[in-house]
């Protein structure tokens, strides 16, 4: 299947309300790919992702990320002093201590420094091939992705998260470099400066795993997913 074609498949099997968005990390020895245009201000990962479930596309180079947490994370951009530290998260009042948040950015997933750019916009007008897809939705929604994940092998699912970066380090980061699914129930930064509804949550899906993704969901589509629905 084409991008187009995974997009429109399990948006109609999951009921998704927005765009399945596809993310794709630039590194340096790449090609920046045609078609994508630079926001015309500075934008923060997660103000990128909640404006491409709506339609809109982005290249966004390196120092066109407002966020300091995010781009550094995704290996855009040094990681300041002040955020190692955990001087900058604590003085928004989500840690007892500078120590506590420290230990919280020392515990993240993040990729080597050396990426130049993202891109991201709705899979469904991505001529690339992206990294992952991330979609937003209800829990009950992207509930249906856990089934999915085990339907062939079975086993649990396990979720890496935190107070902060759910959309650079646990939607985008954690599913790259694990090559797993995660999901994240937001957090403060993507709650506070974007347009996320308090019921939602968002979810991460290496674009590798999308076929066989939708290939379990075409199974329990018509079975047990029409059962648990409550319409």
């Amino acid at each position: 299947m084409n991008n187009s074609e995974i997009a429109e498949k399990i948006m109609e099997l999951l009921d998704l309300k927005y765009e399945p968005v596809a993310v794709k990390i630039i590194k340096e020895e790449e090609n920046i790919p045609d078609g994508f245009e630079e926001p015309e201000n500075n934008i923060r990962h997660c103000q990128s992702i909640m404006r491409a479930r709506k339609g809109e596309s982005f290249l966004i180079p390196k120092d066109k990320h407002a966020c300091v947490v995010g781009a550094s994370s995704l290996g855009l951009i040094p990681t300041p002093e002040k955020v190692t530290a955990g001087d900058f998260h604590a003085n928004l009042g989500m840690f007892d201590c500078a120590e506590a948040a420290a230990n919280m950015v020392a515990q993240r997933s993040e990729l080597e420094e050396g990426n130049v750019a993202t891109v991201v916009g709705p899979l469904k007008d991505f001529d690339i091939e992206p990294d992952v897809v991330i979609l937003v939705d209800l829990p009950e929604t992207l509930y249906w992705l856990v089934p999915a994940a085990t339907f062939f092998e079975g086993g649990r699912q396990a979720f890496n998260t935190a107070a902060f970066q759910a959309t650079c380090v646990d939607s985008t980061i954690i599913p790259i470099l694990t090559g797993k699914m995660n999901m994240s129930l937001g957090c403060f930064g993507c709650r506070k400066a974007t347009d996320i509804k308090n019921e939602e949550m968002i979810a991460g899906i290496p674009f590798e795993n999308m076929e066989k993704m939708i290939a379990a969901l075409e199974k329990i589509h018509g079975g047990p997913m029409e059962k648990a629905r409550k319409k």
